[in-house]
């Protein structure tokens, strides 16, 4: 029987109540009243004995009002079963409640107990807007003195520090006047530190102020390749061939992972032998990423700086100033050459070659037969003959005046571990010694000089943005 709803007026009812009316599961409402309806309620009638248990769960409480029947349950109060089972329900209710509002009440403080340990962890070095811990790197570089600079660039000047707790950083003090706001300024800096890998230099943090912008990076102490390549002491070059083959490659996995693998992606705009950077294990380290388009002035209707260095600039990138992939790939192979002939791009160093023609010399060499000529000569010979063919050729594939002839940082990553695999060269960049590998030499541990910094393009007029 399905009832719903039950409704008995001007009756006299006598007696109990059947237990099976409990069994009615979907009876919601049920009015049995002598004079009048009372919001269900059992009004004045003369109903006596106990309530059935399993009605008790379907009732109210105050369900049976103003009945004769001096027996059982009828009276003119609530029942002792409705009233055990309110009263049991009551606390189990509560019990529910507390429980609800201890999980509520911890999950709350947990919450606020990461909001305030990632504020903390931001505003104790990392971040600051109000420039509270610019004077901790202040100390720390002894108020940017000239003693400290470990180098000059395109974007700023590098200062050497040291903090309290005794780890040596670099600190970037950026020089552009045209300061972006600070929550765009923050929110590429931000995108930066997102990049996180082996090859990559990792932003440590950032403090800035009305007129300052730094950055906080890692101290290298092996220098960069720049200074390393033009370090040599008597009968050893500062980095041996395999060292410097093992460098392109972890140039060209660094590059591949801000190509491919930001969100997103970063273009690195000036890819050179200044911006990479040794770690102890002489492992390479890109630096320097992220800081064009940083520094950018954002409107897409006004002169936009090319940002890079003269001989590393792709032919499209300075001509219309629109950078791409392709544009680090031509960097890349700037940077090959510099690896395989120990000189700057601005100087092919025969005295032959006229500044800024070092393609047009290599590929003439190459054409020639003749590249041993290109091998820079503090190796003394120490090269393998078949990786400086395959490599110049890479380079060469790299520097393509066309954008699209240019091959993907995938596949000169490819190409490269082909080449030293076929060597059979160690993994370990510790352990990746020369034949020719002589005692060590001392060297001026700076990032960059003057010589070799970036520089700046102005008006360039673009119609949109990049």
């Amino acid at each position: 029987m399905e009832a719903s709803n039950s409704r008995s007026f001007w009756n006299q009812f006598t007696g109990e109540i059947p237990g099976t009316v409990g069994y009615l599961t979907h009876l919601s409402y049920l009015s049995v009243i002598l004079s009048f309806s009372m919001n269900g309620i059992y009004h004045s009638n003369n109903l006596g004995g106990p309530t059935p248990k399993i009605l008790i769960k379907k009732l109210q409480r105050n369900t049976f009002l103003y009945n004769s029947s001096s027996t059982g349950i009828c009276i003119v109060t609530s029942s002792p079963e409705v009233e055990n089972y309110i009263n049991s329900t009551v606390k189990v209710s509560d019990h529910h409640r507390w429980v609800v509002v201890v999980i509520i009440g911890v999950s709350c403080t947990f919450a606020a107990s990461m909001m305030l340990l990632v504020h903390w962890y931001r505003s104790r070095f990392l971040y600051n807007s109000y420039g509270g811990y610019i004077l901790e790197l202040q100390i720390a570089t002894s108020n940017f003195s000239p003693r400290n600079i470990l180098g000059h660039g395109g974007f700023g000047v590098v200062y050497k520090g040291c903090l309290p707790n005794g780890m040596f950083v670099a600190v970037k003090r950026l020089k552009d006047p045209n300061f972006t706001g600070e929550v765009q300024f923050q929110t590429e800096v931000e995108m930066i530190g997102l990049a996180l890998h082996r090859n990559l230099l990792r932003l440590y943090g950032f403090c800035m102020t009305s007129n300052e912008r730094l950055l906080v990076y890692p101290y290298m102490p092996n220098g960069s390749v720049a200074e390393r390549l033009r370090d040599t002491c008597r009968d050893k070059p500062s980095l041996d061939w395999t060292r410097r083959m093992r460098i392109a490659i972890g140039v060209a996995r660094g590059l591949l992972y801000l190509h491919e693998q930001c969100n997103p992606k970063i273009i690195h705009r000036d890819v050179k032998a200044a911006n990479i950077l040794l770690d102890e294990s002489f492992e390479a380290v890109v630096g320097d990423f992220g800081l064009a388009k940083l520094l950018d002035r954002r409107d897409s209707h006004v002169t936009t700086a090319v940002r890079g260095t003269l001989g590393h600039i792709a032919p499209e990138y300075l001509s219309t100033g629109q950078s791409s992939e392709k544009t680090d790939v031509f960097g890349f192979g700037i940077l090959l050459l510099e690896l395989i002939t120990g000189q700057k791009t601005l100087d092919a160093g025969n005295g032959q070659v006229q500044k800024g023609m070092i393609l047009d010399w290599v590929r003439t060499l190459h054409d020639e037969k003749r590249l041993e000529v290109l091998v820079d000569r503090d190796l003394k010979g120490c090269f393998d003959a078949q990786e400086l063919e395959q490599a110049v050729e890479l380079a060469l594939l790299c520097t393509q005046s066309l954008p699209n002839l240019r091959p993907k940082m995938s596949d000169v990553l490819k190409v490269l571990e082909s080449i030293v695999g076929q060597s059979g060269h160690a993994e370990d960049p510790q352990n990746a010694t020369g034949p020719c590998e002589g005692r060590s030499c001392s060297f001026s541990r700076t990032y960059s000089d003057v010589e070799g910094s970036s520089f700046i393009i102005e008006a360039i007029e673009l119609s949109g943005p990049r």
